[in-house]
């Protein structure tokens, strides 16, 4: 199901890169959306579903349905409140908004890009709050093990803004307006679609009057979990309000890079860290440590393996990609290949960002918030110091080299945590499998170095045939690469 909502959300940008191109507009457009989109993942599917999933799985284990219930009813109040607040505050600040987070936008001698943010903010932030619900709705399901359903919830967000790019555009006096609204629509639709699922599991929210101690506990851990789990999604947005400071344009290489590191770290990270946290929950409240730790390790072999190939194309097809992809129309070959640049940049610490995905939640099923937060503010700062530097002598790449390397840093520090404090520690089994993905990803390394075509043969050919000879290249990669796996005697049955 995230399969599939990937793929929808690559035709998505290829209609925007293809009807809006990389400009002054488009960046206006990127800024409004990324503020509630970044805030969703950490209100919505990031920080809030990692405090809240543990105290559900916890009242799941060890006390009745209606407790559950009443938790769900009690938190869901609540959490509805303060979205419907702070939604009302931000449309009614929203040139304040757009200030602190593009601050170039404010300072540029054309006020365009800045005012156009402004009236689409006010258009895209009660998104939020209904993302948010949404993301709600999708953690009670997770709980109960129904994972497909909120998974396939984004590809109705996707169709929303592609219809409303093709359709509504051309009638607007603004035309990129359409996405603001193609957001917004997107957010109804996906709230709506889970319901009947909630009511089918007999555990649609309710509001209620007073207190509940699961609440207390919730904003105990939510505001570390805030640092936790969404460092990476902090370190991109910061990466953006730099870029508002760059040259026009810069915003949307960022971004259209960043969807295509996206597509494997929802797959492979999100995926696994979404189904792990359930399970890992699960097993602490039930006190089995056995357990525990496997989940812990199958998810990071998974995410070894299918990570490693991701990595390699990311960075070696990077600019193939990005013309295959996007170059149409008003998105032309120099937004290409900055865009390239940017994903080099970013897909090199692709597996720095899937550990982190699956060792962040290690600690939150635990209860344990203190620890995340600490690793994330030092990565955090790392990454400011570095954009400070790099962004003066690389442009935008230098922002996404910085955001890789702040991630390495915080994989490494969440690991060691976990290591000092007997938690989990990787095996000699995984020691020997990492050489094994090192040789095979090695053997697709050169194989595609030998085997792909010159960015001048992209350029010059048509889309059919560059979707050909990039699907040529990467399906004979994943089947070499799968094949070694397997003549070295890697049995993924056997993981």
């Amino acid at each position: 199901m995230t399969f599939i909502s990937r793929i929808l959300g690559l035709i998505r940008d290829y209609i925007v890169a293809r009807y809006f191109g990389a400009n002054g507009l488009t960046d206006a457009f990127l800024v409004a959306f990324k503020i509630p989109n970044f805030l969703r993942r950490l209100f919505g599917e990031g920080a809030f579903s990692q405090a809240f999933v543990p105290i559900l799985a916890d009242a799941k284990a060890n006390h009745s349905e209606a407790e559950v219930q009443n938790i769900i009813n009690h938190i869901g109040t609540k959490f509805l409140t303060t979205l419907i607040v702070l939604t009302l505050i931000a449309v009614i600040i929203a040139p304040a908004i757009i200030f602190v987070f593009a601050w170039g936008f404010y300072f540029d001698a054309d006020p365009t890009k800045f005012n156009l943010a402004t009236d689409m903010l006010r258009i895209t932030f009660p998104y939020l709050l209904l993302i948010s619900l949404t993301a709600f709705a999708g953690s009670i399901l997770n709980t109960y093990d129904k994972f497909s359903i909120p998974a396939f919830t984004p590809v109705l967000l996707n169709i929303s803004m592609i219809l409303c790019a093709v359709y509504l555009s051309g009638n607007l006096d603004t035309p990129i307006m359409a996405l603001a609204w193609g957001v917004l629509i997107g957010g109804v639709v996906q709230l709506l679609f889970q319901i009947p699922f909630l009511i089918k599991i007999k555990k649609m929210p309710r509001l209620v009057k007073g207190d509940h101690q699961a609440v207390k506990t919730l904003k105990k851990r939510l505001i570390p979990a805030l640092f936790g789990v969404s460092v990476s999604q902090i370190n991109l947005l910061i990466d953006t309000m730099i870029a508002t400071m760059l040259v026009s344009g810069s915003v949307s290489w960022l971004y259209y890079s960043d969807r295509l590191l996206e597509l494997p770290l929802a797959l492979i990270g999100i995926a696994l860290a979404t189904v792990a946290l359930a399970k890992l929950s699960r097993h602490f409240a039930n006190k089995d440590e056995q357990k525990f730790t496997r989940t812990v390790d199958y998810a990071l072999k998974i995410g070894l393996i299918l990570g490693a190939p991701a990595c390699i194309g990311l960075v070696l097809l990077a600019e193939p990609l990005m013309i295959t992809l996007f170059q149409y129309d008003k998105f032309d070959a120099f937004a290409a290949h900055q865009s390239a640049l940017s994903l080099m940049a970013y897909g090199v610490g692709l597996i720095a960002f899937i550990t982190i995905k699956i060792l962040a939640p290690v600690f939150l099923a635990r209860g344990d918030t203190k620890t995340p937060v600490k690793v994330g503010i030092i990565a955090m700062g790392t990454n400011v110091f570095l954009n400070a530097i790099l962004a003066y002598y690389y442009a935008h790449t230098g922002l996404a080299i910085a955001t890789s390397i702040s991630a390495a840093i915080n994989a490494s520090l969440l690991y060691y945590y976990l290591n000092q404090r007997a938690i989990f520690t990787l095996s000699k089994n995984f020691f020997k499998l990492f050489l094994k993905v090192l040789l095979a990803t090695i053997i697709i390394t050169i194989f595609i170095l030998n085997f792909n075509q010159t960015i001048n043969d992209y350029l010059n050919a048509s889309a059919w045939n560059r979707v050909l000879e990039i699907g040529y290249v990467i399906s004979l990669s994943v089947l070499i690469y799968f094949v070694s796996l397997r003549l070295l005697g890697v049995k993924m049955r056997e993981l």
